[in-house]
């Protein structure tokens, strides 16, 4: 049994956040589509060591790219037991990007990274902006280069999408960010 169907609210509580924050307040223009088409991957690793994260991590590169996009577009490796402290997660990123390059995937797929108490290197850590990349869990995203780079080509002002969702997000607020609940989705049940 896949991890993820042993732990239902972790796949919710990321289904509602990616709803509600990622689609809802369009911080991602390429996301409702293949969350309509149901083509996002949910995985939540049970990995209790960087080692067994490593793995989980490789396994899921394998397959996304032995998988056709109309199947799986993309992956969220999300880890509820690991990297939990925002300094370990972005070590971990540097080690995601040497199994990219070990791999053979640089340029193939890229990992974008989501983590409840991410801050940008330039922000401070109570500016609303860095909302943009705060998940319920610690999360690894897979992306394929090559539907990314369609979806930039169909959407004019991509390289826009970063500054409009700071402005987004400074326009919603402390307080508007918190009324999307998002919090209380990610709380496991009694």
């Amino acid at each position: 049994m896949p991890a993820s169907s042993r732990h239902p609210e972790i796949v919710l509580a990321m289904r509602v956040w990616l709803e509600r924050a990622v689609i809802g307040l369009n911080l991602c223009p390429f996301a409702k589509g293949v969350h309509v088409k149901d083509q996002i991957r949910y995985v939540v690793s049970e990995a209790a060591t960087t080692d067994a994260l490593l793995d989980d991590l490789e396994r899921e590169l394998k397959l996304l790219t032995e998988t056709a996009p109309e199947e799986i577009e993309t992956t969220l490796l999300i880890t509820p037991e690991m990297l939990t402290d925002f300094d370990d997660f972005l070590d971990f990123l540097d080690l995601a990007e040497v199994v990219l390059r070990t791999q053979g995937l640089t340029g193939v797929l890229q990992v974008a990274s989501f983590h409840p108490d991410y801050v940008f290197a330039d922000a401070e850590e109570d500016d609303v902006a860095n909302c943009t990349n705060r998940a319920p869990y610690p999360t690894l995203h897979l992306l394929r280069e090559s539907s990314l780079a369609k979806a930039t080509d169909a959407f004019p002002d991509a390289a826009d999408i970063y500054q409009r969702n700071i402005e987004t997000l400074r326009e919603l607020g402390t307080e508007g960010w918190r009324a999307l609940n998002l919090a209380a989705a990610a709380k496991p049940k009694p």
